[in-house]
């Protein structure tokens, strides 16, 4: 991974602009996970001997990019994890699709269910079991160049994979996300979702806070840059 691009930092809490195939959390794979670069760069501005704590709030899915923030103290971490849990956090994806939504704008209400197996969430107009969660997010529709269409995403609940089967379900699967239906992945494996904005109040300061990442750099992100 090239130089980490850090977003917003003080004493409790770290944001960085994630790129798209890295991992925020270790896994099965054993592949470096954002998080340990994020320990890198705080153990070398800072000077710190020994290891660094630093907790993982959230999760961008691997082939996503975008804002991902870390906790620098165990009272960060556990006041942002009520945050998330409490649905205190604003959060804004950007989506582009090669379908053009109907309508335009909308809230989407659907019951998600995951197959751990092959880690793929289903959304159900209906709730079919228990196990099934209900998922809800507002979109609109912000611009269009010729067959590609950007759509700005407000999920309201944070179920796994929640933006990518809920779009798919509406006949809008996400630009190279080929698990959900879009018919040719991109080659660096990437899809085109990022999570452009997350605003929340300070969990100890107590001032609002709002972090806005880059696009990545690619020919059709370019597309809707605004520089």
């Amino acid at each position: 991974m090239s130089g980490l691009e850090v977003l917003f930092e003080d004493n409790h809490l770290i944001a960085v602009n994630k790129p798209a195939g890295i991992l925020v959390q270790g896994d099965e794979t054993e592949d470096r996970p954002l998080g340990e670069y994020v320990k890198d760069y705080i153990k070398h501005r800072y000077q710190k001997p020994g290891d660094v704590f630093l907790g993982v709030i959230h999760r961008l899915d691997r082939p996503v990019s975008g804002v991902c923030v870390f906790a620098r103290t165990s009272k960060a971490l556990s006041r942002m994890n009520e945050l998330f849990k409490n649905r205190d956090i604003q959060k804004t994806y950007w989506a582009i699709t090669n379908q053009r939504p109907e309508p335009l704008s909308g809230h989407l209400i659907h019951y998600i269910e995951k197959d751990k197996n092959k880690n793929l969430a289903h959304a159900y107009l209906r709730q079919r079991n228990q196990a099934a969660k209900q998922s809800e997010l507002d979109y609109k529709l912000i611009g269009s160049l010729g067959s590609h269409h950007l759509l700005e995403v407000k999920p309201l609940t944070g179920r796994p994979h929640q933006i990518r089967a809920q779009l798919a379900k509406i006949g809008c699967p996400i630009m190279g996300d080929v698990k959900y239906g879009h018919k040719q992945a991109n080659r660096n494996g990437a899809i085109h979702l990022h999570c452009r904005n997350l605003s929340f109040l300070h969990p100890v300061k107590k001032e609002m806070v709002s972090i806005t990442a880059s696009l990545p750099r690619d020919q059709i992100w370019s597309l809707f840059d605004e520089g």
